[in-house]
């Protein structure tokens, strides 16, 4: 009986257990090592030896677990872009979240990717790191239960672009530290390849695709200043999918691809039998920088054309091809928001906060700023003064203002972190009064960016919002004297990093912390602190606070 009895409770309890999402596990060792990308020695950071680093190939649900060995002479942290860590800002890897993983030591991530069906990125987040390398692809499969809205490709390839600097990541920081500029990029490269050797020679084939086969190439800016536009000679792109949301279908005979986003396209291979060029080059800069890299037919050994397809010019044409873009509403995937911010167009708004960037002098050296407040980073990590209760002693709530000062204000040092409330829907509008581009991303969640608009933003602009599939997405490019417009539900309660994306800016100030507090202080809203979390600053030897139940 008592036998009988076991096996019946081990039957009822082993589906459960079974039923655990499956784990991931990575260790990476964190050093620099000497590369040549564009045939001058430099120093790069390599994750285990590699550069770029290696992809994460996931499954939405999968528990990732990463253990970091930062064996640099400076602290150290990654952040993954674009991944939600859904009520689990102990992961975001952020200065605000997280204390850094000091030289010789180690730190654990472990997040959950959920159902964000798509492409990421991850790089780190702290100095001018990613300048030096350090990043690498992230993928979410989707689950054998949630369909894609296209066949499996033949092979599925990873397209890391950017720009990139000769100059360490300690003497840009240092230049930007004495108050000058990093200047314009050395050059561009795909998967750490500029395309040609040293006597200008082709490199060796990138990827190699069968005749009459689809590919799909997830092509992601992980560069730090400039806009890119990608292409592959002779062959039309399908836009399947962006920063992890699918898309309305449509062929591309190129896409610009702002710093920090990610996009997903098919390539079907319907050419003769050759080598053909994918290319990146600079958009919105008065200086030209490209790349290229080789893709082959199987079995050719015909060279590729030196004909390169051009880049398009001028931003209308960018944005037209944004107003392109749309959400593919039939896609069975998971929405982002949970809560049902899909229907975002029947929300109310609660809060209007509209933001401009502007950039000035601060006791003789250049600051970059939002709304006149230009951040500057705790010893104590925003979120940890929080839960700890230690805020009063860091940081200020709501220095900035919901709307921008008159031109040519003061600018402001001082940690920048608003409080926004729990599950209220907000619009945010990025304003760009300068001559350069933008990009902004917000850690925690996914947005609706509804309009888009040359000049300033008024109540008005409202009535040309797309309020029915705009595509929910991370990262938001901003024109030159243009703005952009957002939409979401704060239903993700820690503390989010937003950023400017452009590294020099975001470096000197351009950037906040969105505090969403949970009233409830409950597991039901937000994760515990994790036991292995790094303490350091006016909480590194306090007692942990009660846990959330």
């Amino acid at each position: 009986m008592l036998r009988g009895a076991l096996l019946t409770l081990l039957c009822l309890l082993g589906p459960a257990v079974r039923a655990e999402d499956p784990y991931l596990f990575f260790d990476w060792k964190i050093t620099y090592g000497t590369i040549s990308p564009l045939g001058v020695p430099q120093q790069a950071i390599l994750i285990n030896g590699e550069f770029p680093g290696p992809n994460i190939n996931s499954t939405s649900n999968n528990n990732v677990v990463i253990n970091v060995h930062n064996q640099l002479d400076e602290p150290f942290l990654f952040t993954w872009n674009g991944i939600q860590q859904r009520k689990n800002s102990w992961q975001d890897g952020t200065a605000g979240s997280n204390c850094p993983i000091p030289p010789g030591q180690n730190f654990t991530y472990h997040f959950q990717v959920k159902d964000q069906i798509g492409s990421f990125m991850y790089f780190p987040s702290l100095a001018m790191h990613r300048a030096a390398g350090g990043y690498g692809g992230l993928r979410v499969h989707s689950r054998a239960l949630i369909p894609v809205p296209f066949d499996p490709p033949a092979a599925d390839y990873t397209v890391l672009i950017g720009d990139w600097y000769t100059k360490s990541h300690k003497i840009l920081a240092k230049l930007l530290d004495d108050g000058r500029t990093i200047g314009r990029p050395t050059g561009t490269l795909i998967n750490g390849h500029s395309g040609k050797d040293v006597i200008g020679k082709d490199e060796p084939p990138l990827f190699t695709m069968e005749a009459g086969k689809i590919y799909r190439y997830r092509v992601c800016n992980v560069g730090i200043k400039v806009t890119l536009n990608f292409r592959i000679q002779s062959h039309s792109m399908l836009l399947v999918e962006m920063d992890g949301s699918h898309t309305v279908q449509n062929n591309y005979d190129s896409v610009d691809i702002h710093v920090g986003q990610c996009m997903s396209v098919l390539v079907t291979a319907n050419q003769k039998p050759s080598d053909y060029y994918m290319v990146a080059s600079s958009r919105f800069t008065k200086y030209t920088l490209s790349a290229t890299g080789i893709i082959r037919y199987a079995g050719s050994n015909t060279p590729p054309s030196q004909d390169l397809p051009p880049a398009p010019s001028g931003w209308a044409w960018s944005f037209n091809q944004w107003r392109s873009f749309r959400w593919n509403l039939t896609a069975s995937a998971a929405r982002p928001n949970p809560q049902g911010s899909y229907h975002y167009g029947q929300i109310n708004i609660t809060r209007t906060i509209t933001i401009g960037n502007s950039v000035g002098q601060v006791n003789g050296k250049r600051r970059y700023a939002l709304n006149a407040v230009s951040h500057e980073n705790t010893a104590t990590p925003i979120k940890l003064a929080e839960y700890f209760n230690v805020s009063n002693n860091v940081f200020q709530y709501g220095i900035m203002a919901d709307q921008p000062p008159a031109t040519g204000a003061e600018i402001k040092i001082a940690p920048n972190v608003a409080n926004i409330t729990f599950r209220t829907f907000v619009e945010i509008v990025f304003e760009n009064p300068e001559r350069s581009m933008q990009a902004y991303h917000l850690a925690g969640y996914s947005f609706f960016p509804v309009g888009m608009g040359h000049g300033q933003w008024t109540p008005e602009s409202r009535k040309t919002y797309n309020m029915l599939d705009a595509v929910s997405r991370h990262t938001i490019q901003v024109y030159q004297r243009s703005w952009s417009a957002v939409l979401l539900t704060f239903d993700n309660a820690g503390v989010w990093n937003l950023r400017s994306e452009l590294w020099e800016r975001r470096y000197l100030g351009q950037e906040l912390y969105i505090s969403v507090v949970s009233p409830a202080r409950s597991l039901r809203d937000e994760y515990n602190m994790p036991d292995n979390a790094l303490l350091c600053g006016d909480v590194a030897n306090l007692p942990k606070p009660p846990p959330y139940v």
